[in-house]
């Protein structure tokens, strides 16, 4: 790292890039961090034992920010970790046995959303409607997958399990994917 002054005066800060491999590695740490603390931001609904959380946001970014194959990766890590043992899912749970209950068809999806998420991004490109696009495809994704995993888990009709697991989350979706068009197409 060294100072550099320019032809104005003014003092700038030359950081060395780091290696491709490395800031991939780091992209993909991060943003399997940044899921797993946005798993602690829980909102409980007395209807539902699925809360509402901001993981969702991350996963969409991970994929819109990483690209598809970075971000599917992160979050692929970001459940290892959880299944290692690390305290990474909603109220700081862990384990498989959280996969096999009521989050576990939404947790499982991540992966795909952020590839499908990135995939989108990458042929739409960055501006904020194909960037909230890509996040709410990532959301769908989820939240299909979710309802999906319900319906089977709990014996309901799915239509009863898409209304119950999906209309609940639809507001909340939308204003992540506003919050991902703003900070992904910066």
């Amino acid at each position: 790292m060294q100072l550099n002054a320019n032809q104005g005066g003014a003092i700038s800060l030359a950081i060395p890039t780091m290696p491709r491999a490395t800031a991939r590695v780091f992209g993909i740490c991060a943003f399997a961090g940044f899921t797993a603390a946005a798993a602690q931001f829980a909102v409980r609904l007395p209807f539902t034992p699925v809360p509402i959380t901001l993981q969702t946001l991350f996963v969409a970014l991970a994929g819109i920010m990483l690209g598809p194959r970075d971000g599917f990766i992160a979050m692929i890590a970001y459940l290892g970790a959880g299944l290692a043992g690390a305290p990474v899912f909603a109220g700081f749970s862990f384990g498989p046995w959280t996969l096999l209950g009521p989050t576990g068809g939404y947790l499982t999806a991540f992966p795909a959303a952020a590839l499908v998420s990135g995939a989108i991004a990458g042929r739409l490109g960055r501006s904020r409607g194909a960037v909230a696009l890509a996040a709410l495809a990532g959301s769908g994704v989820i939240l299909i997958a979710g309802a999906s995993y319900r319906a089977l888990l709990a014996g309901v009709p799915l239509g009863g399990a898409f209304l119950m697991g999906m209309l609940p989350f639809a507001a909340g979706e939308l204003a992540k994917a506003a919050v991902a068009s703003c900070v992904a197409a910066r």
